[in-house]
This record gives structure tokens, C-alpha cells and sequence, in this order.
């Protein structure tokens, strides 16, 4: 019999094989969504393994109030990048994957503390392994934002790394797609669809979903679906972040060397033209990181005191008052009595709230805790 990996590489093959279009989305999803189900009894047998004591780990404990990774191939100068935004110096030498390890460092910016980790060159195949590739590839999917590091020298560098990306479940600066599966007993496989589907027809759909080994669900769409959209959402796993690609090493660049690297880059990314040696654009970068790591500002205001509007706490947009109390304190969750807020996120002034309650900008929190 056929191991999982020789199942998943013959259904590979089938796909390359297959020209894609219209007519052959159905099949091609339903291809897919057999690679999707191979795949995570393959992810369930390692993770059986590693717990059974099978091989070292690559665990990087997440701090700051954001974690941000850089991703290239070895040599295009992500440890001097690094160098740069934090104070964090790379063991590095002089050959190719010389980052021998995962280095955090911390970016401090605008009243945020930002984990930066500069991570082993990516190659080509590490989606399925090679160079610790899926060790390095679960770091990144941890992450809040991805920084994809390339030069202007090195043509498809970025294509090889988002394909590795994409084939380890990331899915950047994309939409989660508004599809919603709900495994049922009996009934089979029911589709309803809030707009017009263009792409696919329900039967379709529903052998997509069922060479998943799903035989019975209530399908949901709100969106206009593509086969990909099916499998990523049965898959379960997909990974949604922001994505941005900093273009480093200008200094060493003509216009000519600029415009060449720019057209083959996505016309709908953001770029970020940098050099790591001279220091050119790395404020903007700064700035970019912040911009885009979704931050919002709360007020803190201690019990029986004034409120702080001077330094205001950075946390993320979609924090809860829990979030702000692990945050300050490891006692204050299990201390917690209840807290009241003034802001944009309460009913009234000072409404009187719990830990689940979703703070906004601007927000105005007082915490009450047990002596």
C-alpha cells in the first residue's frame, strides 16, 4: 500500500497534469481536498510522533506585543536587518544558511515592544522538510506578520518562498473566505449560497466536500467560491496575516537593477525599498510594522487614582480585558473582581464589565482586584 507521502505526491502529479479552468475546477478541488486530508492524518501521525518523544523541537516563546518574522533565502541580509531594528546581533558567518538558529530580537516603537524573529533561510522544498523547513514554517505561522526579504539581484526568490508558504497553509494578505461547514449526522451534503456562485456548481461543491471523507454537512456560502476556498476551509488550519516585502540592499542597486526587481514582485503588495547597511528606509519600516500590526491605545486608570493620559497601553485591536490583565500582571486574572471602562467600547461612562469584554481605541480601563 501506498504511504501517505506517495498518495499525496500522485495526487500532485495528477493536478500539474490537469489544465486549469472551468470545467476541470470541480475535479481539481476534489484532488485537492484528498491532499488536504492526507495531509492532516499526516500533521496528526508527527505530532503523535513528537509527543512519543520523537525528535528535537524548534519552539520559540512569543513575548512583545507582536511577533513579526523575517523570511528569505539565505544571504539576503536578514541578520543586518535585523541588526537595524533591534538590539539583537545574528551568529552568522561567512557561507550560506548562516543564521544557525531562530534569533529574536526586540523592535521598541511608538510605545510598542515588537518581537522580531529572524529566522534560517528558507529554500525551496522546506514545505516539505527540507532544511528544517516545517519547523521554521510553524514559527512563522505564529506569527502576526510576515516580512518577506528579498534583494534585487535574486529572480523568483519570491515566488519560491510564498509557494512554500502557501503549501504550509498561510494565506497572506487574503480575506478569510466567508465559508462555513457544519458536519451533520444525516441529510448529506446541503449547499446555500447568499449570492450567485460563478465558479463552482453544488455538485461540485458537494464532491469537493466529500472526497474530504465529509458525508453529510450544511454548507454556508457568503462568498463567491473557488475550489481552493473549499479545501482551505474543510483543511481548518489556513493561517490569514498581513504580508509586506522588503526590498533590501539598494544601496547596491541601479534603476534599472529597482525597476527589474519591482516588476516581478505583486503589483497589490506593499514593498519597502531598504538598506540594511546604510540604514536607507529602515524608519519607514519601522513605521510600517506599526501601522499594520492592528495596534490601538487604552488608558489605564489605577483604582482610587487619576487616570494615565500621557503613556497610554499598546495592545492589539482585538483585545479583552483579559488581554489587558495578562498583560500587567500574571495575579490579575485570578485576582480579578471586575473592571470599569469609559470609552468607545462602553454603554455608559464607567460601565461595569468582565474579562471578556472587547476593548476599543481610546478606551478609558480601571481594573478591580482582590487584596
Amino acid at each position: 500500500m501506498a504511504t501517505i507521502e506517495e498518495q499525496i505526491k500522485a495526487l500532485e502529479e495528477e493536478i500539474s497534469k490537469t489544465k486549469y479552468n472551468k470545467a476541470t475546477q470541480g475535479h481539481i478541488g476534489k484532488l485537492k481536498a484528498k491532499i488536504a486530508a492526507l495531509r492532516e492524518r499526516r500533521a496528526k501521525a508527527q505530532a503523535h510522533a513528537k509527543s512519543s518523544g520523537g525528535g528535537p523541537g524548534f519552539e520559540i516563546k512569543k513575548s512583545g506585543d507582536a511577533s513579526v518574522a523575517l523570511v528569505g533565502f539565505p544571504s539576503v541580509g536578514k541578520s543586518s536587518l535585523i541588526s537595524q531594528l533591534t538590539d539583537v546581533e545574528s551568529d552568522t558567518g561567512n557561507f550560506e544558511f548562516t543564521t544557525l538558529t531562530c534569533i529574536p530580537g526586540v523592535l521598541h516603537h511608538r510605545g510598542a515592544t515588537i518581537q522580531i524573529l529572524d529566522l534560517p533561510g528558507l529554500i525551496k522544498g522546506a514545505s516539505e522538510g527540507k532544511g528544517r523547513g516545517r519547523e521554521i514554517l510553524n514559527v512563522i505561522r505564529s506569527c502576526d506578520m510576515v516580512l518577506y526579504v528579498v534583494d534585487p539581484f535574486q529572480e523568483s526568490h519570491f515566488d519560491i518562498l510564498d509557494f512554500e508558504l502557501w503549501k504550509a497553509g498561510m494565506r497572506l494578505n487574503q480575506p478569510k473566505p466567508q465559508v462555513f461547514i457544519d458536519r451533520t449526522e444525516r441529510g448529506g451534503v446541503v449547499v446555500r449560497s447568499t449570492l450567485e456562485q460563478t465558479n463552482l456548481t453544488d455538485e461540485e461543491i458537494q464532491a469537493i466536500i466529500r472526497s474530504f471523507g465529509i458525508v453529510s454537512a450544511n454548507v454556508t456560502l457568503r462568498t463567491d467560491v473557488t475550489d481552493d476556498n473549499i479545501v482551505d476551509t474543510l483543511a481548518g488550519n489556513r493561517i490569514y496575516s498581513d504580508a509586506v516585502i522588503v526590498l533590501n540592499k539598494i544601496d547596491l542597486a541601479t534603476k534599472k537593477d529597482l525597476k527589474k526587481a519591482n516588476n516581478m514582485l505583486p503589483k497589490d503588495w506593499p514593498i519597502l525599498p531598504v538598506s540594511a547597511k546604510t540604514g536607507e528606509g529602515i524608519e519607514e519600516m519601522k513605521d510600517f510594522i506599526f501601522n499594520n500590526l492592528h495596534f490601538m491605545s487604552i488608558y489605564l486608570k489605577p483604582q482610587g487614582q487619576e487616570a494615565d493620559l500621557i503613556e497610554p497601553l499598546i495592545i492589539k485591536d482585538t483585545s479583552t480585558v483579559r488581554n489587558v490583565c495578562q498583560k500587567l500582571h500574571r495575579d490579575f486574572v485570578r485576582k480579578f473582581r471586575y473592571a470599569r471602562v469609559k470609552g468607545p467600547s462602553a454603554k455608559f461612562d464607567w460601565q461595569r464589565v468582565g474579562l471578556d469584554h472587547r476593548l476599543k481605541d481610546g478606551d478609558l480601563l480601571s481594573i478591580i482586584v482582590r487584596r
